[in-house]
């Protein structure tokens, strides 16, 4: 059988388990999409080198665990250089709050803020503008109520990496919040 039609096989036989097995590691409906066609794309590209010392199954899911893991790496570190730009844009250089970027008190008055549904949209609009393990570092803590090690290891990240987006992550909601919530 030639490539071309093996391929053709394939992505009617393969498509569906890929699109789920990409289900349960990405979060966007798109970049699952985009993820199971840059599989196919890289088989394609291959083809010749497919040798069926395993199944075409087994090679494929290898090309997509190859393009999740590329996509998660790209996400990761691509944010860091952005972040840590904004994050210097809050301290001078000893460390300490800009006057103009330090925190407003919040008034006691806000005590239930999570029973106003207004408030809820804001911070969940909030955490959707947070990098995704940002994302997840919360709402695994605050949320779920996950423990340090818990997060670590769902995450596959070190403590101090956990301690320093759980940081990153509240200055940037606390601004976020402050901006669309607390408007003076």
């Amino acid at each position: 059988m030639s490539g071309d039609n093996r391929l053709t096989q394939w992505v009617e036989t393969y498509t569906k388990e890929l699109y789920s097995w990409a289900f349960h590691k990405v979060s966007d409906t798109e970049l699952r999409k985009d993820l199971v066609q840059d599989t196919f794309l890289a088989a394609v590209e291959k083809i010749q080198s497919f040798k069926g010392d395993s199944s075409p199954e087994t090679w494929l899911f290898s090309i997509m665990n190859h393009k999740i893991i590329d996509y998660h790496r790209k996400k990761i570190n691509l944010p860091s250089g952005i972040e840590n730009q904004s994050l210097l844009s809050f301290f001078d250089a000893d460390g300490g709050w800009y006057t103009e970027k330090r925190p407003k008190d919040w008034d006691e008055d806000e005590t239930e803020l999570l029973d106003n549904e207004e408030f809820r949209e804001i911070l969940d609009n909030c955490l959707a503008e947070l990098p995704e393990k940002w994302n997840a570092s919360i709402k695994l803590k605050y949320l779920l109520n996950k423990n340090g090690d818990e997060i670590c290891q769902e995450l596959s990240i070190s403590p101090t990496n956990l301690w320093q987006i759980m940081h990153r992550a509240k200055v940037q909601l606390r601004e976020c919040v402050e901006n669309n919530w607390f408007k003076n």
